[in-house]
């Protein structure tokens, strides 16, 4: 991971241990290969204790800043590793979406549109 690129990590009804941030950072580490224009990510790892039924109760919330529009994913399971490792699939394939979207705007380059009379200044 560069330096200037941030990873911030927060636990809700959760602790953070090492192996939990060392899952993220590795999971996450990729991210950053696809665009060096990332500002910061964020994520949000959190337990939902008052679930009625036994089933999604960790959320992985991620937020991840670049230049231009910011993308947001929430994913929940019921298995926290899970929950952390689909998020970060889903934020892959949005930044490989959007650099795909950059690339075919380049290759398709558009005229400047000027209208077809131009009146002449006279002085």
């Amino acid at each position: 991971m560069k330096k200037s690129t941030r990873l911030i990590m927060s636990g809700e009804n959760l602790e953070l241990t090492n192996s939990i941030k060392q899952f993220i950072i590795e999971k996450s580490e990729k991210l950053f290969y696809h665009n060096e224009k990332i500002i910061r990510m964020r994520v949000e790892v959190k337990y939902d204790q008052h679930k009625s039924s036994h089933q999604k109760e960790y959320l992985a919330k991620g937020h991840l800043e670049v230049k231009g529009n910011d993308h947001n994913v929430t994913e929940a399971s019921n298995d926290l590793y899970k929950s952390i490792d689909q998020m970060v699939l889903k934020l892959d394939r949005m930044m490989r979406r959007r650099s795909r979207l950059e690339r075919t705007k380049r290759k398709q380059p558009h005229g400047i549109d000027l209208p077809a009379y131009i009146p002449k200044i006279s002085s």
